[in-house]
């Protein structure tokens, strides 16, 4: 089992001032495990990062609102994150984590908690594919909430599940850009693939945030920046940005959370299409009711 880093403890305050409104769409809470367990089955151990933390985060670097993404080290014991939404004004959303298991009655309650998705992770380390037959059930279960899911690809993972993506009748977030790898350059099969689905799938929403993930090399990762940028250019009203604080399993660089404010900058130099991304795109996702 792995254990994660701890974050960054000195974020820097950006140079870039966010926008009135502005969403972290993909951050985690962790612990403390004293009061929210973590799994059991969990595929490594995180140390504790509360709400509190990431609120005095986010006061810090200029973000107003957030989606709270349950990560997979707390299972499907959702109470971490719901605790997080129903503390917060308001100001928070989430995306679940579930299994098969789940009832009606735990849907209809999740929805009333603030959530508005649910998360697939496909990644290798996280336990590969899931059970597609149980994917497809709460797809048709989720439908009527409008809710739309979350997936956690590996960078093959846009090649291999082509088939599933274009079954699916929600809408979709892929997670980090697809984890694919600057250093393979733009040209690479799997962004190349990326770009085609985004181009051609209205259900398809991407977030440009894991610069870290994406990376070949240490902080700022400016070369994870032509990859955002280009799927800025095809649709900038499907876009999603998030910090991925606190930013588990990183083992190359830790990333400082201003210092991803200001790449975000040289990612979007444009206001309007910043403040898209950053206010318009995430409320229309997770506020829209």
């Amino acid at each position: 089992m792995n254990t994660c880093l701890p974050p960054d403890p000195n974020p820097v305050k950006p140079a870039l001032v966010l926008p009135p409104g502005a969403c972290d769409a993909h951050c985690h809470v962790f612990g403390p495990a004293a009061r929210f367990p973590y799994s059991p089955g969990r595929s490594y151990t995180p140390p504790d990062a509360p709400v509190e933390a990431l609120r005095r985060l986010h006061s810090h670097i200029g973000i107003s609102r957030a989606v709270i993404v349950h990560a997979s080290c707390h299972g499907t014991d959702m109470r971490v994150t719901l605790d997080a939404i129903a503390s917060s004004a308001g100001s928070n959303r989430g995306v679940a984590c579930v299994d098969d298991s789940v009832s009606d009655r735990e849907l209809s309650a999740l929805h009333a908690g603030g959530i508005r998705g649910i998360r697939f992770n496909f990644v290798k380390h996280l336990g590969g594919v899931p059970d597609l037959n149980v994917f497809y059930r709460l797809l048709g279960r989720i439908k009527p909430y409008g809710w739309h899911i979350v997936l956690h690809f590996d960078a093959e993972d846009i090649l291999v599940q082509r088939e599933l993506l274009g079954r699916i009748d929600v809408p979709f977030i892929i997670d980090h850009m697809g984890r694919i790898k600057a250093a393979e350059g733009l040209e690479q099969a799997p962004f190349r693939q990326l770009l085609e689905l985004y181009r051609t799938n209205p259900l398809a929403w991407v977030k440009v945030c894991g610069a870290e993930r994406v990376s070949a090399g240490k902080r700022p990762f400016l070369d994870a920046v032509p990859f955002a940028r280009a799927l800025i250019a095809v649709d900038s009203t499907r876009i999603l940005w998030g910090t991925d604080w606190p930013h588990p399993n990183i083992t190359k660089d830790m990333p400082n959370d201003g210092g991803l404010v200001d790449l975000f900058g040289e990612i979007c130099p444009d206001p309007q299409v910043r403040k898209r991304i950053l206010v318009d795109n995430p409320t229309r996702m997770y506020w829209s009711d």
